[in-house]
């Protein structure tokens, strides 16, 4: 039994509802399933009752939600109580697929950092912060996920994301004449297809539904390849070199730009964690986002610098 599976069951439990607990967790409703299961297994007694059309909560599910309620917030004093003492211990650090090359000499002097190796994808990562499993992540969060999870975001980097199309035409495409992928794997896009979605209803684009979790590497460019139109990059692909039959070609009306924030704990009062975050964002400016004619998610934390 892990206090991550009594934070599920209390959602659950105030739910009512699977899908809902899932997206107010940010996790897969299949994954959010099996955890449940797995603590039942582990306490014994069932702890919902559960059909097609609704959930309720066992006589022993309810007898528990006060003691789990009780137990989870001891758990959190104590998660404070131990940053409070754990001033020297290294500030972990997570992130997806991108962290600024000079992040070590930003906090120079500041904090030690550890970085994790674990890379999940953003809405997970943000989820990590949230729990007290990482101190700090980079990720991409929208503005309502952060509230939802107490979270504080702060901007530090935006790519300029591009199509990528087949031939030799490497001029401006518009936003309304290419295409964008969105996969059914949510487990591992979630935040990727939030995006592309509120994306291609905004400017007109094409959205194509896949199942092989072809966003990024070589099966992205075996898409590209059997499109009519230029391909929307992800920001994971934006580093990778093109196979010589394929070109980048910039979007324009609009731009399309993709954030990444600094995301710590809103109610953080270590101090190391708090100077290391500042340090590593301070000489971060707009990054562009003030540019005419350049788009952002309604929801996006940074949109208010694009004016």
């Amino acid at each position: 039994m892990e206090l991550r599976q009594l934070r599920y069951f209390l959602a659950v439990a105030e739910e009512l509802h699977f899908g809902r607990a899932a997206a107010r967790l940010l996790i897969a409703g299949p994954s959010l399933s099996q955890q449940i299961k797995a603590l039942e297994r582990d306490l014994g007694v069932p702890l919902f009752a559960r059909d097609r059309r609704a959930v309720a909560l066992t006589s022993a599910g309810a007898a528990l939600v006060p003691e789990v309620r009780a137990l989870l917030d001891r758990a959190d004093e104590l998660r404070r109580h131990a940053r409070r003492l754990s001033g020297s211990r290294p500030v972990r650090i997570g992130y997806v697929n991108w962290l600024p090359p000079d992040l070590t000499k930003r906090t120079a002097g500041v904090a030690q950092l550890y970085v994790d190796a674990w890379v999940v994808p953003s809405h997970q990562q943000a989820a990590r912060v949230a729990d007290g499993s990482l101190d700090l992540a980079v990720c991409w969060v929208r503005a309502a996920d952060a509230a939802r999870l107490g979270l504080r975001a702060d901007l530090l980097g935006a790519d300029r994301l591009y199509a990528v199309a087949v031939g030799t035409d490497t001029s401006p495409v518009r936003a309304a004449d290419i295409a964008v992928l969105v996969d059914d794997d949510v487990t591992s896009w979630q935040s990727w297809n939030d995006y592309a979605e509120e994306f291609a209803r905004d400017t007109g684009a094409v959205v194509r539904r896949i199942h092989n979790g072809a966003i990024t590497g070589p099966a992205f460019f075996d898409h590209v390849r059997v499109c009519t139109t230029p391909v929307l990059n992800s920001p994971k692909g934006q580093t990778a070199p093109l196979p010589p039959d394929l070109v980048r070609r910039p979007v324009v009306d609009p731009e399309v730009l993709w954030t990444w924030s600094l995301v710590r704990r809103a109610d953080e009062d270590r101090a190391d964690v708090v100077a290391a975050a500042e340090a590593i964002v301070r000489t971060v400016g707009d990054l562009g986002l003030r540019r005419a004619g350049v788009w952002l998610p309604a929801d996006d934390p940074h949109r208010a610098l694009g004016g």
